[in-house]
């Protein structure tokens, strides 16, 4: 009966070490959404001072009105800002909404050079608050 306890003991304790390490092992595959990010950036040169995420979606009023701001980013920190957005309604944006924490859209998430978080903004983000946030960054 002894052995019994312990045996069942010892497979419930393998059975928790097995799940947490196959959780780490998963997280860290090549191609989960970290990895993407990181690989965008690689592609992009050296240069790359900040990636500036913007989650939300099609035809959501604050997201439509982000967008040309994002392209104004994109256009005049070109080499510097790696400008990506991610329609968290879709499919391919959907594992975005848990990675990022996302509670409402758009969520605005800057990146630096390595790829930490070090701003988050949530709803309508103007320009010129937007420049002040990368020029924490160094971007001129």
């Amino acid at each position: 009966m002894n052995n019994k306890k312990t045996y069942l003991t010892l497979l419930i304790i393998l059975v928790i070490i097995a799940v947490f390490g196959l959780k780490t092992i998963f997280k860290n595959i090549p191609g989960s959404s970290q990895e993407i990010i990181q690989t965008e950036q690689i592609t992009t040169g050296d240069d790359i001072k900040v990636t500036f995420l913007e989650l939300g979606s099609k035809g959501c009023i604050p997201c439509d009105k982000m967008q040309p701001i994002m392209e104004e980013i994109e256009k005049e920190y070109q080499g510097q800002v790696e400008v990506i957005f991610h329609d968290v309604k879709t499919p391919a944006g959907k594992p975005y909404i848990k990675e990022f924490g996302i509670r409402a859209i758009p969520t605005q998430v800057f990146l630096d050079k390595d790829g930490k978080e070090y701003f988050r903004h949530l709803g309508f983000f103007p320009k010129e608050e937007v420049v002040k946030v990368l020029q924490q960054q160094g971007v001129e």
